[in-house]
């Protein structure tokens, strides 16, 4: 279920679905070449994540994600008046960063399924999914800092504060799983520092790899960081009614993991008789001991409460806000119309998603 999108939209104008496959096709190279760095069995257990092999080690187009990330990190060497393979080094930096991170949390998160396919800890075991998650976080600071110049040492040095942010917010999501309720702005704090804080990077490390200043850095990453907190947005509205056919994950995934996303924080703290139901329910989940057998039916009943008590509209509605926020961001920074009309469109994008 994608949210309602713009008014206008930039997208009408920009293929989008081109920018994505163009910051694909050049980071690939770039990182299986990275990949092919780590010793076995790591190089093909990462090689299986990212969707180059099957389980049995046999070559394979796998979905590899949506590929904003690499589509970002290009745009903004552009944004800075460098051509977009400047950017190169920054997308697959940032990219192993974000699988890292997917890594660590499919094992936490229980997760059995990415992207229509049995994730890395169900298939090569949970020491390997740890394992190859800290040697993607590894090769990205290698990827940077092996260019030798001061623009690779800036960039690197916005990577590891957004890693480590990204990191916190793995932890707040951890801890708020544990509580009966969480405030809409611990939940934003939490989702600004896991989605936000990378994609943010992600639209300034190009620009910083081409040469632009910190003051330039910093507005395209307050873009970012608004852009990634509309991405989190969508994500916990599919995470709750996205459709499994496009999502690859379980129906009703969040709900199924006690995720304290931001339709469930807003639906508790809206009030009202559907907002109190809820939090009984919830409450009582928590301390549920065949809480894992739930059916579809109890689980369809608490999204349907949610919905009642206004979380799902709000997120829908914060979505939007923030996609605006990060649009107008753009103004700050003098850039080619083109490259704009491709950084407003990739915003589009986001909010109007379906997986």
């Amino acid at each position: 279920m994608p949210t309602v999108p713009p008014a206008e939209t930039a997208a009408d104008a920009v293929d989008v679905t081109a920018l994505l496959e163009r910051g694909r096709t050049l980071s690939t190279p770039v990182l299986k070449a990275a990949v092919d760095r780590l010793a076995p069995p790591m190089d093909t257990v990462a090689a299986y994540h990212f969707g180059w092999i099957d389980a049995q080690g046999n070559p394979a187009d796998g979905d590899g994600g949506k590929a904003v990330r690499p589509a970002l990190a290009v745009l903004s060497a552009q944004a800075a008046g460098a051509e977009p393979e400047v950017g190169v080094p920054g997308a697959v930096a940032v990219e192993l960063v974000h699988n890292f991170s997917l890594l660590h949390d499919d094992l936490m998160d229980g997760d059995e399924q990415r992207r229509h396919r049995d994730t890395v800890w169900k298939v090569h075991g949970p020491a390997q999914a740890i394992l190859v998650g800290d040697a993607l976080f590894a090769l990205a600071g290698e990827v940077l800092l092996e260019l030798g110049s001061v623009e690779a040492g800036r960039a690197a040095r916005r990577l590891t504060t957004a890693t480590r942010a990204l990191i916190d917010g793995q932890a707040q999501d951890i801890s708020y799983e544990h509580r009966d309720r969480v405030s809409v702005e611990e939940c934003l704090e939490m989702e600004g520092n896991k989605t936000g804080a990378l994609l943010a990077c992600a639209c300034s490390i190009g620009a910083v790899l081409g040469g632009a200043d910190d003051l330039t850095a910093d507005t395209l990453e307050r873009y970012g960081y608004h852009l990634g907190l509309a991405f989190q947005a969508v994500d916990d509205l599919l995470g709750i009614w996205g459709d499994p056919e496009s999502t690859g994950k379980q129906t009703w995934s969040d709900l199924r993991q006690r995720k304290k996303s931001l339709p469930v924080v807003a639906a508790l703290a809206a009030g009202g008789p559907a907002s109190e139901r809820l939090g009984k329910l919830l409450a009582e989940d928590a301390k549920a001991s065949d809480f894992e057998n739930f059916s579809e039916e109890e689980f369809a009943a608490r999204a349907a409460l949610i919905e009642e008590a206004g979380g799902r509209d709000w997120t829908a509605r914060e979505a939007r806000r923030q996609h605006a926020i990060a649009v107008e961001a753009l103004d700050a920074v003098p850039m080619p119309d083109r490259v704009r009309a491709e950084l407003v469109a990739l915003a589009d994008f986001v909010v109007v998603r379906k997986r």
